[in-house]
């Protein structure tokens, strides 16, 4: 290191004695002690973001210099974040965004099959780039006559796009591939790269696999897959390598019988299994002793209708991650191969729909599959000794490891090689081929609530987008004010998701950050995924749900993004708010802390707790007419009935209507105003609508059209409250008068099921003395029907009482169609003597048995989580991961049960429920009072905490629930079984089994009709719930 001459020592360190300046590095040692001690800088976040950010092609839809004035309303909310504000704790509570559209024909996946951008509506379920489920929550208008664009991937799928859609890409342009996020169109003037030009630019990333219940499937996924690939279509025998004979035990371990035989009609090296065989026995003299003729194995089949049809049934590609895995394996060990290099997996088969099905089955796992099709190159030859076209097959070709392998034979699964003499990432990315222009077609957007905004398409599960006000303070700190700072997100995995797709863009596209960050090919790992060093400072990125990266470093800066969405407890450690700020507090009033999110519920909504302690400013805009300022207010947003394209806005001042188009005029002359006294006065808050959205975002219009979509739909108005509004959506938790609903009852008899019940559940509470149970038929549109009321006495000490309970799993209930149903799944509490209730659903086996535990707080996406594997103290011995426990958020299936309960009947009620709303809950004439009260026992509201914080609490108005309890419990094993997410072909499907006759009028009566031919008795068991 050079050292500068002893007088620029003296005038940068005066006083310093001559031994101390003289030794090497001397003047690197004063110039970081100078910087150490120069004041925060009076250039304001937003200044700086106006000189400084680019979004040329990273992280926006509006490539360019980042202009504030483009949202003139978020210039004080970043402006507080610079250091020369006095203010500490920033609040900001807003709506989301909504995405960029895609064509109406392109298909989306979603929890029970597939749909179109076209079709789907707002409440509908889909999935996110985790593999999670996600509800959209907003949609747009369609738009015509818009720039198309067809998106060609390097496996064949093909996507159309208009050119403001934008999406989630890795850049190869450098070295080291770079995250951005692009439109559609600025992607289109440059897809190859390279001196011939034969490198594809631009990749996305494979979906990770897809996370859907465990399905109770009749017959296990491999023993399936097996016999799908190599089965006899008609009959229960599969064709195997002469050297396989090890899948026996593979087959046995899944609980089926199966022999393997080299019976001398075989034919080269294949051997023969055949599962569940039949039999015959015979005495000595030749007389018959027993004998077996049909196998429970193609019985199965039969259910399955895949005889002689073979195909991989829906249940089986929307089950578990587990099953799905397994059911590839099973027709991998059948017709799959493993390449010389160890890691390229093949699939042949000539039957399209198996190849169909395998593609999508890795698509959900989060592979890539490329398929290719060819003809046998010998020749065919018909009878009359002509030959004739060769038959053709499809091969399907992908990267796979040992880590996850894809056979269970071992000769196959030897040669997988490991993840680690491997490059997985490039397995895990689909490279974009090609994008051309298409002639324009009609295109919508939606938006998800997921917290990547981002949402999975077409056929190949690929993942696309749906505030830079942080983004720019990150910028900002790391160029002018220096100093250690905390990023949190609601997990470990958001957060490194966002380092790559925003903060190393952020970085990339200024020079000015670029050279102040350590270059990510540093030794000393001063830049990784959640860690930048920079001159003077650290950026430390982490979830919401580590307590270990909350509580890493002291931090003068805290960003805290989505803070709606992060967990109750940082690892049972507290509120990760509450840990993540106190890593601030030792920098007194030098702090600064950043909260931002969209709010959810009520009491909940830690955002809304934030912005209600504030001073809870507002953003007032001047009327163009007559100058009245004001705050934008949904109520005043007017439109004619069904015409959202006539909205308007209603001056407060002037009454006079305002026209989207004074908007932008109306934000520039705007100014935040106060609206409360703080009670913090170190802190203040924002609030912003998406009515603010300026021109050409998310307009009034479709703020209209949202509206009156979600209307009618408590999911689908919460989601418009939240999102669109930015407010908080209100639960409706007042118990429902019970006096209303003995006046609802309507008439069937005890013990039956009416016409419209299709699937039986029940829900278990177990009590000191007794076990009580209420059995619910579940039919179209999740209306429900009390079917039976049972109370076994003796309590959990009582073995009898056990069995009793047992007992009840085989009982039949007589359906209006003359069906003899059973309980498909029954739910119990494991609240109470946890060990007894353990070792019965172990007795009884876990297929048709569900030990549930109550969960506080609100999960609408996924109210029922698991199973879960938990220890379990079986007499006296404890048995490590003995039982499966599924969560249950209560607090959602109650608030749903009493909306449901608040539904009105149409004016004439019969009982089949073709009448109703969806959701309807039919009382019985036999219920009494007690049981009513019982059912609506408890009401939702709102108590303090010990810090003074408002939360949601349920509340008992009476001692006794036991009702409301079992209800909740009957309704977690409807959703285990997945009849949230089945589709109206199911349903119609599960009808056609009982043989209801629709268009009859059904009677009060479940007697079959006078006059009808006496049928055999049908019995619907639990094993077709799959």
């Amino acid at each position: 290191m050079s050292v500068p001459s002893s007088t620029a020592l003296r005038r940068s360190g005066p006083g310093l004695p001559d031994d101390v300046l003289g030794f090497d590095g001397a003047a690197a040692l004063i110039r970081a002690w100078s910087r150490g001690l120069r004041p925060d800088p009076d250039l304001t976040v937003s200044s700086w973001a106006d000189r400084h950010r680019k979004l040329a092609s990273r992280a926006s839809a509006e490539p360019g210099q980042y202009r504030t004035a483009r949202t003139p309303y978020m210039r004080e909310i970043m402006d507080r974040l610079s250091p020369g504000d006095a203010t500490q704790r920033i609040v900001f509570m807003k709506a989301a965004q909504v995405g960029a559209p895609l064509a109406l024909d392109t298909a989306i996946p979603t929890p029970f099959g597939w749909t179109t951008m076209g079709e789907i509506a707002a409440g509908d379920l889909v999935y996110d780039e985790r593999g999670c489920i996600a509800r959209v929550t907003g949609l747009s208008p369609v738009f015509e006559d818009r720039a198309c664009f067809a998106v060609v991937f390097d496996d064949g799928e093909e996507i159309v796009a208009d050119g403001d859609h934008r999406w989630a890409v890795w850049d190869f342009t450098n070295d080291q591939p770079v995250a951005r996020t692009l439109t559609t169109a600025a992607m289109a003037s440059r897809v190859s790269i390279g001196a011939r030009g034969t490198r594809r630019r631009y990749a996305i990333d494979c979906c990770d696999p897809i996370e859907m219940p465990e399905q109770d499937l009749i017959l296990h996924p491999y023993v399936l897959g097996l016999w799908l690939g190599d089965g006899s279509s008609i009959m229960n025998h599969i064709s195997v390598h002469e050297e396989d004979a090890e899948v026996v035990e593979h087959l046995r371990a899944c609980s089926v019988e199966a022999e393997f035989r080299l019976p001398h009609w075989r034919k080269g090296r294949i051997g023969n299994v055949v599962i569940d065989p039949t039999f015959r026995m015979r005495r000595e003299d030749g007389a018959s002793l027993s004998d077996c003729f049909r196998s429970r194995f193609v019985t199965r089949l039969r259910q399955l209708d895949v005889l002689d049809n073979k195909h991989v049934p829906l249940p089986y590609l929307r089950a578990s991650r587990t099953q799905r895995l397994e059911l590839v394996r099973g027709l991998m060990d059948s017709d799959g191969t493993i390449g010389p290099d160890g890691k390229r997996c093949e699939f042949s088969n000539a039957d399209r729909r198996l190849i169909d099905a395998m593609i999508e089955l890795l698509r959900s796992l989060g592979y890539k599959p490329t398929v290719y099709h060819g003809k046998a190159r010998r020749k065919v030859f018909g009878a009359d000794g002509r030959p004739s076209d060769s038959a053709e097959y499809w091969r399907i070709s992908w990267t796979a490891y040992a880590e996850e392998p894809m056979f269970r034979l071992s000769r196959k699964r030897a040669r997988m090689r490991s993840i680690e003499n491997g490059r997985p990432w490039k397995s895990r990315r689909r490279r974009i081929a090609a994008i051309r222009p298409v002639p324009s077609v009609p295109v919508r957007c939606i938006e998800v609530d997921a917290p990547s905004h981002l949402f999975l398409c077409g056929k190949g599960w690929i993942p696309t987008h749906n505030t830079e006000a942080g983004n720019n303070w990150i910028g900002f700190v790391i160029h002018q004010a220096p100093g250690p700072m905390l990023a949190v997100q609601p997990t470990v995995e958001l957060a490194k998701r966002n380092s790559r797709q925003r903060i190393d863009p952020l970085i990339d596209e200024s020079p000015d950050l670029r050279e102040r960050v350590k270059p990510a090919r540093s030794r000393d790992a001063g830049n990784t995924m959640l860690s930048k060093e920079f001159a003077g400072g650290i950026l430390i990125m982490t979830g919401a749900n580590s307590a270990v990266g909350l509580r890493s470093t002291p931090a003068r800066y805290i960003f805290l993004d989505e803070v709606d969405a992060y967990p109750a407890s940082a690892d049972d450690e507290g509120d990760p708010v509450t840990l993540a700020e106190a890593r601030s507090l030792t920098f007194a009033h030098r702090r600064k802390v950043f909260l931002v999110s969209t709010p959810t519920i009520r009491g909940l909504s830690r955002i809304e707790r934030e912005f209600d302690a504030s001073d809870q400013r507002r953003y007032f805009v001047p009327c163009p007419h007559c100058d009245a300022m004001q705050w934008l207010k949904f109520e005043r947003l007017r439109w004619e009935k069904s015409r959202p394209e006539t909205a308007e806005y209603l001056c407060e001042g002037c009454e006079r209507p305002i026209a989207e188009h004074h908007k932008t005029r109306m934000l520039e002359r705007g100014a935040w105003c106060a609206t409360a006294t703080a009670a913090d006065p170190i802190t203040v808050g924002y609030h912003l609508s998406a009515l603010y959205s300026p021109v050409g975002w998310l307009s009034w219009q479709r703020i209209a059209r949202a509206h009156e979509a979600a209307r009618g739909n408590d999911e689908a108005m919460r989601a418009f409250r939240n999102t669109i509004l930015g407010e908080t959506w209100m639960e409706s938790g007042e118990a429902p008068d019970w006096q209303r609903l003995l006046g609802l009852k309507e008439d069937w008899r005890a013990g039956t099921v009416p016409a419209g019940g299709l699937l039986l559940t029940a829900g278990a509470d177990v009590q000191k003395d007794r076990i009580e149970v209420d059995v619910w038929a579940w039919g179209k549109g999740l209306q429900s029907w009390l079917v039976d009321h049972i109370v076994i006495e003796g309590g959990p000490g009582d073995p009898a009482c056990w069995q009793k309970l047992s007992d009840l799993l085989s009982r039949t209930w007589q359906h209006a169609s003359g069906t003899q149903m059973t309980i498909a799944r029954l739910a119990i509490d494991t609240g109470y003597e946890t060990a007894a209730v353990y070792a019965w659903a172990r007795q009884v086996g876990f297929a048709q048995v569900a030990p549930v535990k109550g969960l506080e707080g609100f999960n609408r996406a996924s109210p029922v989580t698991g199973p879960t594997f938990v220890d379990a103290t079986i007499a006296g011995k404890r048995l490590r991961r003995g039982a499966r426990l599924w969560s249950v958020a209560t607090s959602t299936f109650k608030a749903e049960t009493y909306r449901f309960l608040r539904l009105e009947p149409p004016e004439t009620s019969p009982v089949d429920g073709e009448r109703f709303l969806p959701g309807f809950i039919h009382l019985p004439g036999w219920i009494d009072a007690e049981w009513l009260k019982q059912l609506t026992a408890e009401q939702l509201v709102t108590v303090k905490t010990k810090r003074g914080f408002a939360k949601l609490e349920w509340q008992k108005l009476r001692e006794r629930n036991e009702a409301l309890d079992c209800r909740v419990y009957a309704r977690a094993a409807a959703w285990i079984l997945g009849a949230d997410r089945w589709s109206e072909a199911r349903w119609e499907e599960l009808a056609a089994q009982f043989a209801v006759n629709e268009s009859r009028d059904n009677a009060s009566t479940t007697a079959p009709q006078p006059g009808r031919k006496a049928q055999v008795r049908r019995i619907a068991r639990s094993s077709y719930m799959g």
